[in-house]
């Protein structure tokens, strides 16, 4: 076993976050589209939920926003000229595709990839799968850019590998960390990899879309040189994606050896938990926590995305703690599961909820703001350290943000050319502050 830590990657909310309501099957981005935004506030509420986990003495990261608008897509779609004309053509011509082309979707770092920490690969590398997020146009735009921050943060083919996206082809269709779990004793050690997926490849379906498939799943797991004794595919319920879970994780997290999800997460929960209990075999003892329908109907859990909470260990608590949004503290059945859970003597001792509310508004939780890396001593001190977070940067990033984003976006201000420019300088500044000016 050797020393590891967990780090949480969050992605530093862009300028450009609006309600655009592109995301089919994600009941909250649907609900607000159209409304008016706060990127100052997003980003700063975001920020400080970072800060809440420095001060508990985890290591916490963050990825930069991409570059926004993406130019690239507007002129695939056949608009010419300035920058300025590109903007206004598109804002007449094509408004959804200019809203795909501004989003801030890449936020949710829990989609930036799939990884699998060195002590669970065959070749002893930090292996990185950037996600294709081919379902949906406006997320289909990231992974290049993605990748591109991926190779710059986590450099040196000795210790990381990143691999580029899937094919962006449906039967590849691949959602990152949002539809995997590991488990494990400690973080150093080997763990099991869960991966959840929605439909084979082929396979259609009706209704809301399932967004991963298990060719994808197989696929990363492959390139990630994983123990096949060791890595499990299950698949998420029909029922969990029609209500509204576009993401195994709106109704499932995992941490070290525990696994909470509701009754509803998975298509066959006992033969999930059994092959999870045989992949362990050796390693660690599988504790289960399954929230019943009968506590918390899964409208419930969808609606406060009790499930979309970071689970962590934090120094000096020998139980985990859930950090929730607000929004499942709000929940009354939610509420009321966690203040039973906790005054138990189950694995999660304490619930922490947080303010993340303009995320939240477009459908993403605490768990959706990170991507959580196992990373060794070594592979830490060859990290980009200027993404790795203390409290004096958090406060500079937060001055950035202040001074560069707005507290008002309407989908109409898209359209404004001059916004163009007010986006590029906010992440030219953010960039220089960690440090990433290659990545202008």
């Amino acid at each position: 076993m050797r020393d590891a830590v967990e780090v949480n990657f969050d992605g530093l909310i862009g300028p450009s976050h609006n309600y655009g309501g592109l995301s089919d099957g994600n009941l909250a981005s649907s609900r607000n589209a159209g409304d008016v935004s706060n990127p100052r506030e997003a980003a700063v509420q975001g920020l400080e939920k970072m800060r809440f986990l420095v001060r508990a003495g985890l290591a916490q990261g963050v990825l930069p926003p991409l570059p926004r608008p993406n130019f690239d897509i507007l002129v695939s779609a056949g608009f010419t000229g300035t920058d300025a004309n590109i903007i206004e053509a598109a804002g007449k011509q094509a408004p959804r595709l200019l809203k795909a082309a501004y989003s801030a979707s890449s936020m949710w770092t829990a989609n930036a990839a799939t990884v699998s920490p060195s002590a669970d690969t065959g070749d002893g590398l930090l292996h990185f799968t950037a996600a294709n997020l081919s379902t949906m146009l406006h997320r289909s735009l990231e992974h290049p850019d993605t990748t591109t921050t991926l190779i710059s943060i986590f450099a040196g083919d000795h210790r990381f590998s990143v691999h580029g996206a899937l094919p962006s082809h449906p039967d590849f269709s691949d959602e990152g960390a949002a539809n995997h779990v590991r488990l494990c004793a400690e973080h150093g050690a080997q763990g099991v990899e869960l991966f959840v997926y929605g439909r084979d490849a082929g396979e259609p379906t009706a209704g809301f879309p399932a967004r991963q498939t298990r060719l994808a799943a197989e696929s990363v797991a492959r390139a990630h040189e994983l123990d096949p004794t060791r890595t499990v595919f299950a698949r998420q319920s029909r029922r969990a994606i029609e209500a509204g879970a576009f993401h195994n994780d709106v109704v499932c997290v995992g941490a070290l050896d525990t696994l909470f999800f509701h009754e509803a997460a998975f298509e066959d929960t006992a033969a999930t938990l059994e092959a999870l209990r045989r992949a362990a075999d050796g390693l660690f003892d599988l504790k289960p926590v399954m929230v019943p329908q009968a506590d918390v109907p899964l409208e419930d859990a969808i609606r406060s995305y009790l499930f979309n909470s970071q689970l962590l260990q934090f120094p000096g608590e020998d139980r985990l703690v859930l950090v929730a949004p607000l929004e499942a503290q709000e929940t009354e059945t939610a509420r009321r599961f966690c203040d039973q859970m906790v005054a138990g003597n189950g694995p999660i001792g304490r619930v922490q909820y947080v303010d993340v509310r303009q995320s939240m508004r477009n459908g993403g939780g605490p768990a959706c703001l990170r991507l959580r890396v196992v990373m060794t001593p070594d592979e830490l001190a060859e990290c980009h350290s200027g993404v790795l977070l203390d409290e004096e940067l958090i406060d500079e990033l937060q001055a950035a943000v202040r001074r560069t984003y707005r507290d008002r976006l309407s989908p109409a201000d898209l359209a404004d050319p001059a916004f163009a420019d007010e986006c590029r300088l906010a992440r030219e500044e953010l960039l220089s502050i960690l440090e990433l000016e290659d990545l202008v």
